[in-house]
């Protein structure tokens, strides 16, 4: 009888521990997580920082989180993604300038050209005294900063070059994204035209456009500047992007998750990404002077008119922000 006791205690401890097992098992069901970006899918250094995020965060949490990346804008246009990773609709992601400023409207000023002297001064300014207070004014809106991205150089692509202030009067400009764009125009006696980029190479073939302002990443592979062959590489300031996710959906992680995205990001800087992204634009500027486009260079005296000439837009956007605009601003002023 005993025996039989026994045996009945050791059925139930095994029940027991089988049972516990199956709800540790729950407990580690895979993570998934949805990226969004408007990478082209191969041979670029977004896509590939987003191979190595995703082989970084299933590493540093063991397999129990797999990202699942969509490339070329596959969960929506850039006016779609940011707001809806705000709103836990998309649970991150890597997010141009414009798309983010849909959701904090103060980050419109870190694409206004002439803001920064050089790419060195305006790296230092955002890893030092932007990170923070970027990061506080996305959280009050629902999304966490994961750290910097970057978007590139906005060159000016057109059918003439444009190489000082005056050779943009009464240009027929596309203007898109953000009040920044808008702005930059009407400063320089353009008129700004309102495009999405499925609608810029018909507006150039038809007359409808002149100029649009844009990375060579995209200009060269979208076929732009096979109807806009002539590139002025005008401030030569890079425009920064951002890594994002849905607040809500951070949270709802278990701290060990969270320790281990922020790792994952961590293994992978924006530092490495601005020097990959800014010698793959010295390749594909390359590849469009061989295409028969025309690149154009400023002066050094050029540059200082351009930026001369742009250095008052700051205020006028700061001003029709509102908001933390100025605060912002004054952050970028900072030149330690």
């Amino acid at each position: 009888m005993h025996r039989h006791q026994g045996l009945s205690v050791l059925l139930v401890a095994i029940t027991m521990l089988g049972a516990q097992g199956s709800v540790q098992a729950q407990d580690r069901k895979v993570v998934e997580l949805r990226y969004t970006s408007g990478a082209p899918p191969k041979g670029n250094p977004w896509a590939m920082r987003i191979e190595r995020l995703v082989a970084a965060v299933d590493e540093e949490s063991k397999g129990e989180m797999k990202i699942q990346a969509f490339l070329s804008s596959q969960l929506g246009s850039a006016q779609d993604t940011g707001p809806q990773v705000a709103r836990e609709r998309i649970d991150m992601g890597g997010l141009s300038t414009g798309s983010v400023a849909l959701v904090v409207p103060e980050m419109a000023l870190l694409s206004v050209p002439g803001c920064f002297e050089s790419l060195q001064q305006q790296d230092r300014v955002l890893d030092s005294h932007l990170i923070a207070i970027v990061g506080a004014l996305l959280d009050k809106q629902g999304a966490k900063l994961l750290g910097w991205g970057e978007i590139g150089a906005i060159d000016l692509f057109g059918t003439k070059p444009f190489a000082t202030p005056k050779d943009l009067d009464g240009v027929k400009a596309v203007a898109y994204a953000s009040k920044a764009q808008r702005v930059t125009c009407g400063s320089l006696g353009a008129t700004a035209i309102p495009l999405d980029r499925p609608e810029w190479i018909p507006a150039f073939r038809t007359g409808m456009a002149q100029l649009v302002t844009t990375p060579i990443p995209h200009a060269l592979p979208s076929g732009l500047t096979k109807v806009a062959p002539m590139a002025t590489r005008w401030a030569k300031i890079d425009t920064p992007a951002f890594n994002l996710t849905s607040t809500a959906r951070f949270d709802q992680l278990r701290n060990p998750h969270q320790e281990a995205l922020l790792r994952a990001y961590a293994r992978s800087t924006s530092a490495q990404l601005r020097g990959k992204v800014r010698g793959f634009e010295a390749t594909l500027y390359g590849m469009c002077e061989k295409a028969g486009a025309q690149v154009v260079d400023l002066s050094p005296e050029q540059r200082d008119l351009c930026l001369k000439t742009l250095a008052p837009n700051q205020q006028r956007i700061a001003d029709q922000i509102g908001g933390s605009a100025k605060e912002v601003l004054a952050a970028m002023d900072n030149r330690a």
